[in-house]
């Protein structure tokens, strides 16, 4: 189901017949490094993943992570979506996307398109959370109106996650 579209952009719920992009995008290098090895190495798992993940929060919470889809050809392009984690008091902005279509402003319009979409929702504020050194990341969330709150430690051994928020209200 299309939840949102962008200029150049279609944002849909995703299904477990989007089990080969969620494989591929959970593990592209930049994934790893600033994210995390998920541990999914099959598209059985990425099912598995997908079913627990984003689509049990998409009926549970009427929101979740959404495939990203370019309107020009429909390619799947990467996710961007909402996510509600026990270790953040917010709903989050998560997004990941393929490395082909990295500096193209992509996930810089979803993002906007996505805190749009939970304004409509009724949700009041926003957190998203990186790694230091990700600063890729930190533009994108710049660039959709977010700002640097403070530094979070979400584990024990986290060594600092920086906490961005907006708020919608």
């Amino acid at each position: 189901m299309q939840v949102l579209a962008t200029a150049r952009l279609r944002l849909r719920t995703l299904t477990l017949g989007d089990a080969a992009v969620y494989l591929k995008v959970v593990n592209t290098p930049l994934f790893l490094r600033w994210i995390g090895d998920r541990q999914i190495r099959t598209e059985a798992q990425a099912r598995d993943a997908l079913a627990v993940g984003p689509l049990t929060m998409q009926s549970m919470r009427g929101y979740s992570l959404y495939l990203v889809e370019r309107s020009s050809d429909g390619a799947a392009i990467g996710m961007c979506g909402l996510i509600k984690r026990e270790s953040l008091d917010d709903v989050d902005l998560g997004y990941a996307y393929l490395p082909e279509y990295a500096g193209q402003g992509y996930a810089t319009e979803a993002a906007i398109g996505v805190l749009a979409h939970a304004r409509a929702l009724g949700i009041a504020r926003v957190v998203a959370i990186t790694s230091p050194g990700n600063d890729a990341s930190d533009a994108v969330l710049r660039r959709a109106g977010m700002r640097f709150e403070k530094r979070v430690y979400l584990t024990p051994d986290d060594p600092g996650t920086q906490l961005f928020s907006i708020a919608l209200d």
